[in-house]
């Protein structure tokens, strides 16, 4: 082996134990920032529930060594695409790109189930307000409206209640039960939304006043109409946050009965190589 590929093979080497000790870096001791529970308990929600809002309250400041979240509040995702063809009212094609979202410092959390038979979970909490800026491109149709436009979107929701349903794996390393989280699925209902599309029809300002203006009236429509785009924006970010908190947290120290997940699906089911590397 000649010197330059030995420095080369060390050099891999070195990179692929710093990617690996990365990815495997976990929390050994239980952090004062979680509630333990016992899913046993008769009072396991009202724990569970103060253990998540602790959990919330935490990301604002930063979980310490948990350095693949950057900000929580504001939260930025780089883009969504969304084709929405529900009914003959709404026909949309619609791309965000370089969104910025705050209001998730402010979640209150109302309530958290833990299901027994599968460890997914049923978490509902309330944004008393949910800002959405970002770079917009558009194309369809909204009632009677055609829309063909691209510029800057501006939305503004008020006292947004969520309902989160999430699945998990459970995958064991380092002697604790880990969640791996698979699906996140979101529904909403809000007070009031606020909107305001820029460049609406090219450059023609009176018909994208006017348009707005119908738009922030009529705000229950344009909210039926942004449900999917909305839905999918919140479900993006909790899906990212919750499955890098979950791979550095242990399960065990959010719930400590969990069983491991050779207890909860059988034999040599959970156990093999999907389980322990997820994803």
């Amino acid at each position: 082996m000649s010197p330059a590929f030995t420095q080369l093979y060390i050099l891999i080497l070195c990179c692929s134990y710093t990617v690996s000790a990365v990815d495997e870096a976990f929390l050994t001791d239980p952090p004062d920032y979680i509630k333990e529970c016992q899913i046993a308990d008769k009072n396991f929600i009202n724990c569970s529930t103060q253990s998540i809002q602790q959990l919330f309250d935490k990301l604002n400041d930063g979980i310490p060594g948990l350095n693949s979240i950057k900000s929580f509040d504001p939260f930025y995702l780089n883009r969504i695409r969304i084709t929405q063809g529900n009914s003959n009212a709404i026909n949309l094609k619609v791309e965000l790109a370089n969104v910025k979202i705050n209001g998730f410092g402010h979640t209150n959390v109302l309530e958290s189930i833990v299901y027994p038979k599968d460890y997914s979970w049923k978490t509902t909490f309330m944004l008393p307000e949910m800002k959405l800026q970002g770079d917009y491109s558009l194309f369809g149709r909204i009632l009677l409206i055609p829309l063909n436009g691209h510029g800057e979107v501006f939305l503004e929701a008020e006292n947004m209640t969520v309902i989160m349903h999430s699945k998990t794996r459970l995958y064991e390393k380092g002697g604790f039960t880990f969640y791996n989280v698979t699906n996140c699925r979101v529904d909403f209902k809000i007070d009031g939304l606020k909107s305001y599309f820029s460049n609406l029809f090219n450059g023609n300002k009176q018909l994208e006043d006017s348009t707005n203006k119908f738009f922030n009236d009529n705000w229950r429509m344009l909210a039926d109409a942004l449900y999917t785009v909305i839905t999918q924006t919140i479900e993006d970010i909790l899906l990212d946050v919750l499955k890098k908190i979950f791979h550095y947290i242990p399960a065990n120290f959010f719930i400590n009965d969990i069983p491991t997940s050779k207890q909860l699906y059988g034999g040599s089911k959970g156990t093999g190589a999907e389980a322990r590397r997820p994803k």
